[in-house]
């Protein structure tokens, strides 16, 4: 005998099924009020783990590089924080009580001879030697990967969590001071603006240097008359600015901020907001992270461990990599995960065969790599992280009053074309933006309130599907028959 289930409790039923069923965001897409560094210890600095803990909320694989760059971040604000209070120290310390507590030890009375205030010794002179406070040295960060695998979130994760001032500059506009294009000290006044403006905050953050390949010294299309204003000359500005000096930044908004509203009853807003005409910001303390895709690196490391030989029995290249030692890259690199990582085997010589001067280099100490995503990868990018795709289209919908579905099907299929496509995580944003066009023009102002993506609209087989408002039931209904569907296949 069949028992016929109310509708209410089949409905309940397939909303218990969508959560189970991994074809949806594993988290909302997140507030503004949403605090995402709750978890960090108020007290000091979050460790390395915790650091990696938080990264993996946003940020798919790359394990090498995410502890690479915790451990890089935490031993760099450890060791500003060390410098800092030794400096206070050091020059709070005032020789003449450090001579009258020796004195008193002594057992021999002080004759309080004060200096005069014109002719006072200088703070370092000490009647008492003092052991020198040993600095230490900064760890600046090379990220090497494939574009669309997360380079530039990883460093946008980092300072978020940590709440220091963070700027991000392209390598490519920059040239040698005197010519077209942007001088290096952008960077910092970038830092600065992000700052609000506190010289002393922005003494203590990150500067994100993407796109750092492009600066590679072009000695192939240079005549001995011409001069590589945007390849080397930019490496030579860069030298003293990495390693620790103090640049001059201007004080001016210029056009990196918009002017201020006038304000009735009152003078010049320029008035109430002066600031100084420049700024003096000292690089030792600040972190560079620089990051490029690195095209055709993975040539120079094949041909540094191929190993030649000759004879019947020797290991000849197939002519996939003889094609690739030619220098012919794609536009967009493949997410296809290669048998060997070839740039997890990067030295400085291969870099400075690749066009950097090796003082350069030699700032550079720590240097990690990330891998392309893989199939799996690019589903967790869709599903499973924090700001997921999946979240972040169901909520733009979802501000319209829509409720939108993804079966299972339509989730591999936008891997898959995300796989043969390229680009990483941007390659399947725009996957994700042309699969969703006609839904997103039809959808806002209609009487539609719900949409499912199946298997076939991402192969372009039929358009979306959709119900009006009332037909909750039927949508929910159809979403189940999808699901059963493939797993009857």
């Amino acid at each position: 005998m069949l028992l016929r289930l109310p509708h209410t409790y089949r409905v309940h039923s397939l909303r218990v099924l969508s959560r189970t069923l991994q074809t949806q965001a594993q988290y909302e897409y997140p507030s503004h009020n949403e605090q995402d560094d709750s978890f960090l210890p108020r007290s000091g600095l979050a460790t390395p783990r915790q650091l990696v803990r938080y990264l993996d909320e946003y940020i798919v694989g790359q394990e090498t590089a995410k502890k690479v760059l915790s451990v890089a971040v935490f031993n760099h604000y450890t060791r500003v924080r060390a410098n800092l209070a030794a400096f206070d120290d050091e020059s709070g310390a005032d020789p003449w009580s450090e001579a009258d507590e020796g004195d008193a030890h002594s057992g021999v009375s002080s004759a309080h001879l004060h200096p005069h205030p014109q002719r006072a010794l200088p703070r370092q002179l000490s009647l008492q030697p003092r052991q020198p406070v040993s600095l230490f040295e900064k760890s600046n960060v090379l990220v090497i990967g494939p574009t669309g695998s997360g380079k530039t979130l990883l460093a946008r994760t980092l300072a978020r969590v940590l709440d220091v001032p963070f700027s991000v500059s392209d390598a490519t506009s920059f040239t040698q001071a005197g010519y077209v294009g942007e001088d290096v000290d952008m960077c910092i006044q970038r830092l600065l603006q992000a700052a609000n403006w506190d010289a002393y905050r922005a003494s203590t953050g990150i500067v994100y240097i993407d796109e750092v390949d492009k600066i590679a010294r072009k000695s192939s299309s240079m005549t001995e008359s011409s001069r590589d204003v945007g390849g080397e000359g930019v490496q030579q500005a860069l030298l003293r600015m990495i390693e620790g000096s103090v640049v001059t930044v201007q004080g001016k908004p210029s056009s990196l901020e918009p002017p201020a509203p006038p304000v009735r009853g009152r003078g010049s807003p320029a008035a109430a907001q002066q600031r100084p005409d420049t700024y003096h910001i000292d690089t030792s303390n600040v972190l560079f992270i620089l990051s490029g895709a690195f095209v055709g690196l993975d040539t120079v490391v094949k041909r540094r461990v191929s190993k030649g030989s000759i004879g019947f029995t020797a290991n000849l290249a197939s002519k996939e990599e003889d094609s690739d030692s030619k220098g012919f890259m794609p536009f967009f690199t493949s997410n296809r995960r290669s048998s060997e990582n070839l740039l997890e085997m990067v030295e400085p010589a291969d870099l400075v065969k690749y066009g950097f001067i090796p003082e350069f280099i030699s700032r550079l100490p720590t240097l990690t790599t990330l891998s392309p995503l893989s199939t799996q990868d690019l589903r967790r990018i869709l599903t499973d992280v924090r700001g997921s795709l999946i979240s972040q289209y169901t909520a733009l919908f979802g501000h319209s009053g829509v409720e939108i579905r993804f079966t299972t099907a339509s989730i591999d299929q936008i891997c898959l074309r995300a796989v043969e496509r390229g680009g990483g995580a941007r390659g399947l944003r725009g996957i994700m933006e042309s699969l969703l066009l006609d839904a997103m023009y039809e959808v806002p102002g209609s009487n539609v309130r719900y949409v499912l993506i199946t298997g076939d609209t991402v192969l372009g087989k039929s358009p979306a599907l959709y119900w009006m408002r009332g037909d909750g039931p039927a949508f929910w209904a159809a979403w189940a028959d999808e699901e059963q569907r493939l797993e009857r296949h």
